[in-house]
């Protein structure tokens, strides 16, 4: 429980506020990179939503950095470049995966970003800032709407056993890298299955559990 109002930095904004606007510049940057990097390597279907996401998170990106200018908060090139990072690590990532895996981590990205603007809203509400609350909740709005098609995209891979579980990069190094991820899933389940793993879950069940 705070003693009293929360002060706010020399740029007007709450310290977290300051903080979260830098983390929210870093993420749009990443689902627009990342969601335009999957869209092609899945293709079909899912590929539309994600482009339509991508799209969207770009058109943010210059909005969102003037409002960030007009409080002087700089995110280039620490919080950009975090983004941009982030990015590539992912898309990188993604040939290891399966398409349901990559699609379901896809609805994360998305899902960060309209946490994010939730939460800053009721910052800037907090602060009676109506009309930077208001930015933030329209953005939300928007992306929700994203955020829903990439999850009823997800969950409908469901519907396709087979082309759930094809490589999510349809190329060389992505059908090596799913070989790979398949190969370690393989030896997992042997190893459960082995009388080394029955001992495991043995000993697990005897072991006093704590709280």
């Amino acid at each position: 429980m705070g003693a009293g109002p929360v002060p706010v930095t020399d740029r007007g904004l709450f310290p977290a506020e300051h903080r979260a606007l830098r983390e929210l510049h870093a993420m749009v940057r990443h689902l627009s990179g990342h969601w335009a990097r999957l869209a092609q390597r899945l293709g079909g279907e899912p590929a539309e939503l994600l482009e339509r996401g991508a799209a969207a998170a770009r058109e943010l990106q210059p909005e969102l950095a003037e409002r960030c200018a007009a409080r002087g908060l700089q995110v280039y090139p620490s919080a950009e470049g975090t983004g941009g990072r982030l990015a590539g690590l992912h898309g990188a990532g993604d040939l290891l995966l399966e398409r349901n895996q990559a699609l379901r981590a896809a609805v994360l990205d998305v899902q960060h970003v309209t946490t994010l603007l939730a939460y800053l809203a009721e910052l800037a509400a907090a602060r009676d800032d109506a009309a930077l609350a208001a930015w933030h909740r329209r953005w939300e709005v928007r992306l929700r709407d994203v955020e829903a098609s990439a999850l009823a995209a997800a969950v409908a891979l469901g519907r396709d056993p087979e082309g759930a579980i094809e490589p999510a990069a349809d190329s060389p190094l992505g059908r090596a890298g799913h070989a790979l991820a398949a190969g370690l899933g393989t030896l997992g389940e042997s190893l459960d299955a082995s009388p080394l793993g029955r001992a495991a879950r043995r000993l697990r069940g005897r072991a006093p559990s704590g709280h």
